[in-house]
């Protein structure tokens, strides 16, 4: 069968399963889809893959024969070829509009509800046209899982200005904007603080992808009053569609002062505290037209049935009077109205209850013509829970008010059902690295401690419309008949037992798979226990020893609470339904953890892997955050963890924590810092290279030998910590464009000393950046533990751990990784588009494992695959003898090693009967191109 299923089957299908043996049913798909698809190319004169010369690529490559000529893509990795992108039009696309607007409706998204690490995203839905209010983290995410398509959305409203409403805008920005021939743009919608965000954004996110971005509402820093916008609301949209007004809320306080003339104004605001409640009028609908009154009163069928219609009076033909609207059609129906409510905090509850602009939408005798229909309270619970915030919501007694704030309800059904589903699957197969997802323990936790839903529903009993959100409900607005609430798109809660049962049924040999794989750990056991010091220290092997050989000096009497590497997100480019994008947390227990890379969404994969509270422990025991490069899909998560970060230990004694990264970064954490207060330190990658570590120790030696211990005012010899930042003759040295600028030796110095002391309190030995090729300053990491001594005095060398960040084979890589006991490293592309991996700078799954054999490493990790395969790549079974491929949630402690690549094969059963036909469904890897 290996004979017949080629290469070109896996060319046309890349997420074939791993060693997959076709039926023949599955075989003629194969051969009949890979035949039409050679002949669509040959159509279009585009040649296959493994036909196209190397002169057809858009970019100049640069070839290198150290490794089996993978060559690099040298202007990339100098970041000089944004010429050769194609030039996109991103000039707004307007829809044309259905006024009549058959369906509407809004919807709870849900993004982050079930682990309550964003605001959930609400869409306002018509016929042509969509509405988001909010874009937290997993926005992304949520819509592929439930096939909400980002193309169709046309605007972008934010609630807030701050990672938690608009952690994921980054990210749909540069999916939306590599869309179709021409991209596609939205307008996003924002307080004045919005201009922060965009600032911020500019370090990595091209110009044209943000284009319509529009603020409102006063400016901070001016003395703007702001009596003018509590006044009347800020109509943002206003066409036959629908009418969408912002009411400002500005925390009262220290903020507001008052002149000589009594007049309000903004004089002290602080960037990212102003709300907005957004009102979401609809047209309303017109009367039916009595066609027998209007003959009736002597008009003859024409254009006077028009102008009535228009609300304008006519003659009649045949009698001397005048005919009103009122007299030949039914009484108009009101337009429904949506209130989104954001209010965060107990400040900006006084702005609500004084909001003018708001009271004119109660429910008032004789103001039926702004009735509000439904309010959607984006309110936290602590808030909502207040005695004033009730009375608020008693104004609007009519309405159907739906809870949407953090509530622990959420936590029972997962947002992302696939992935959940994957993981409890792969749980069943191997506990050991795959744990059972901290989601799961939620519904435990909720029940054991009594709190908002609970208490909040005694105190609701006097308003009959109050429900909870859950995810994807509906509210319909039309038509009319169906107006209120639609549960039909909520998903069923699934348990894990379900999960399994279903497995069970699809894939029966799973239970003599698992039984297999718990072996392994018993064999393992076993096999440690034959490695039996004698006199010379060394490592004698009894003849059942596994077929791996001796593990390596740094695993003899290791322990299970000295680290475990946690993979987070493994895919790249961007989100998709069974791959976040990268992140690793590296936790070493009770001495903290380090975040190595910071995707979108890492915080929801934390408290998907160790629960809402778990997380939150982690995130507080964090020491260290480290950034390999600034493309969009390595750090757009890092600002939601360090906001929580700080708000978790506010109160507490603490000091900001490490964030190591590329200069590039620094700019968007200081312009985001003027939005929202990180507390944290920037340390720059190139002052953690091991040239420029080894000479600051000289420069500290020197500076300790030269001069009295006391003398504060010693200085750093900056030229020497500049100049060797790369070893003499570094072939990177010519690609990575290295600034002249003298360091800042005051602010270095610091930075330097804060990151040995916190190494040193970690167990750890050193962390090192080394420079890699992709594009400027882009870095990979080498994480060294402390030695220790055995029970009968032997030395044993610390683990070493390497993360190889996004890169080509490069000789930097090969000298870090030397005899490393882990090498994390990037597999973008299978071995059929190494022409691909040249052009954006990636490696092949066969180039990482290349380069793991070259360094003598004892085990690779390969991960952050193209999201062209959703479940498990595709690549050769041959070398496969130290490598393990990376899932979301795998969690491999460093006692488990020697197990690793033996479970490689049994996880190939779970993804049997998974392939697809249809080439179309490919992601793209937008992000990548785009930054």
């Amino acid at each position: 069968m290996a004979q017949i299923l080629n290469v070109r089957h896996f060319r046309f299908f890349p997420s074939l399963p791993l060693f997959y043996k076709p039926t023949p049913t599955h075989l003629r798909i194969l051969s009949t889809f890979a035949a039409s698809s050679s002949k669509r190319r040959r159509n279009a004169n585009i040649p296959p893959l493994h036909l196209r010369s190397k002169t057809t690529l858009p970019m100049e490559v640069e070839e290198t024969k150290s490794f089996g000529n993978p060559g690099f893509n040298k202007r990339r990795a100098e970041g000089t070829d944004k010429a050769d992108f194609p030039k996109k039009n991103l000039q707004l696309k307007v829809r044309k509009l259905n006024p009549i607007n058959t369906i509407s409706y809004v919807q709870v998204l849900g993004t982050g509800m079930d682990t309550q690490d964003t605001s959930p995203a609400v869409m306002l839905f018509f016929d042509k046209q969509r509405f988001i209010f909010n874009a937290g983290e997993g926005l992304q995410r949520f819509c592929t899982e439930h096939r909400i398509k980002l193309s169709k959305i046309d605007h972008i409203f934010l609630s807030r200005v701050c990672s938690e409403t608009a952690g994921g805008l980054p990210g749909l920005l540069l999916t939306l904007a590599g869309m179709g021939e021409e991209g596609m743009s939205v307008n996003i919608w924002g307080p004045s603080d919005l201009k922060y965000l965009v600032d911020a954004m500019r370090s990595f996110i091209p110009n044209a992808a943000m284009v319509h971005t529009k603020s409102f509402g006063p400016t901070f820093g001016t003395n703007e009053s702001l009596a003018q916008y509590q006044s009347n609301p800020i109509v943002l949209v206003d066409d036959e569609v629908v009418r969408i007004s912002a009411i400002i809320l500005q925390p009262k306080g220290q903020n507001d002062t008052v002149d000589s003339s009594n007049v309000k104004k903004i004089t002290a605001a602080k960037p990212g505290d102003m709300s907005v409640v957004y009102v979401c009028e609809l047209p309303e609908i017109k009367g039916k037209f009595d066609l027998e009154k209007a003959k009736a009163l002597g008009l003859r069928p024409g254009p006077k049935y028009r102008e009535l219609q228009l609300g304008n009076s006519v003659k009649s033909d045949h009698q001397n009077v005048m005919v009103h609207p009122s007299d030949v059609m039914a009484p108009s129906i009101p337009g429904p109205i949506v209130l989104v409510v954001d209010c965060p905090t107990e400040s900006h509850l006084e702005a609500l209850l004084s909001a003018k602009s708001l009271a004119t939408y109660g429910d008032q005798v004789g103001n039926l013509s702004k009735s509000v229909a439904c309010v959607i309270h984006l309110t936290p619970e602590f808030v909502v829970s207040s005695s004033n915030y009730q009375k608020w919501m008693k104004t609007f007694g009519s309405a159907q008010h739906i809870m949407a704030g953090h509530e622990k309800k959420n936590i029972e059904v997962p947002i992302l059902k696939a992935s959940a589903r994957i993981a409890t699957r792969l749980n069943y197969l191997c506990p050991q690295f795959f744990p059972a997802p901290g989601f799961w323990s939620c519904s435990n936790e909720n029940g054991s401690k009594p709190g908002f839903l609970a208490s909040s529903e005694d105190s609701f009993s006097a308003l009959s419309n109050v429900i909870h959100a859950e995810n994807l409900l509906k509210f319909t607005l039309r038509p009319y008949v169906n107006l209120g609430l639609d549960r039909s798109c909520i998903p069923t809660k699934v348990s894990s037992s379900e999960i399994i049962d279903e497995l069970l049924l699809e894939i029966p040999e799973v239970v003599e798979a698992a039984q297999h794989v718990s072996q392994l750990w018993q064999d393992s056991s076993q096999t440690t226990e034959s490695l039996i010091p004698v006199s010379d220290h060394t490592m004698v092997e009894e003849p059942w020893l596994c077929e791996d050989g001796i593990p390596p000096a740094c695993l003899e009497n290791i322990r299970r609470d000295d680290l475990e590497i946690v993979l987070l997100g493994t895919g790249s480019s961007q989100p998709s339904k069974y791959r976040n994008v990268t992140s690793i947390y590296i936790n070493l227990f009770s001495k903290g953890g380090l975040l190595l890379d910071c995707g979108e969404g890492s915080l929801g994969q934390l408290k998907r892997r160790y629960g809402v509270s778990g997380a939150d422990d982690v995130v507080r025991s964090l020491i260290c955050i480290w950034i390999s490069h600034i493309h969009a899909d390595h750090h757009t998560g890092l600002a939601r963890i360090l906001a929580l970060r700080r708000d978790l230990l506010k109160g507490f004694p603490h000091e900001p924590v490490l964030v190591v990264g590329p200069r590039k970064l620094k700019r968007y954490l200081d312009a985001y810092q003027r939005l929202e207060d990180l507390d944290m330190l920037f340390l720059d990658c190139k002052h953690t290279t091991e040239a420029s570590l080894d000479n600051f120790e000289n420069d500290l030696q020197e500076k300790v030998n030269s001069e009295d211990l006391n003398n504060n005012s010693a200085k750093i010899n900056a030229s020497k910590l500049d100049s060797t930042l790369f070893a003499k003759g570094s072939r990177m040295q010519s690609y990575l464009k290295i600034p002249g600028s003298p360091v800042d030796k005051d602010a270095v110095y610091p930075l330097l000393k804060k990151l040995k002391g916190v190494i040193r309190e970690a167990g750890l030995n050193s962390l090192i950046s080394f420079p890699v090729v992709h594009c400027p300053q882009s870095y990979g990491v080498v994480l060294q533990a402390e030695e220790r001594t055995n029970s009968i005095g032997k030395v044993i060398p610390g683990w070493k751990i390497v993360y190889s960040g996004d890169t080509r084979p490069c000789p930097e890589l090969i000298e870090a990784s030397r005899n490393a006991t882990v090498l994390i490293h990037e597999a973008t592309f299978e071995e059929g588009m190494v022409e691909e991996a040249i052009a954006k700078n990636h490696s092949t799954t066969n180039e990482a494992i290349e380069m793991g054999e070259s360094a003598n490493v004892y085990r690779i990790i390969l991960t952050h695959f193209s999201q062209r395969y959703p479940k498990i790549p595709v690549f050769d079974k041959a070398h496969m003898d130290k490598t393990c491929v990376a899932f979301d949630m795998m969690s491999i402690n460093i006692a488990d090693l020697p197990v690793l690549p033996k479970v490689l094969p049994y996880l190939k059963l779970l993804f049997r009967n998974d392939m697809i036909v249809d080439e179309s469904d490919d992601v793209v890897d937008v992000a990548t191109s785009m930054s």
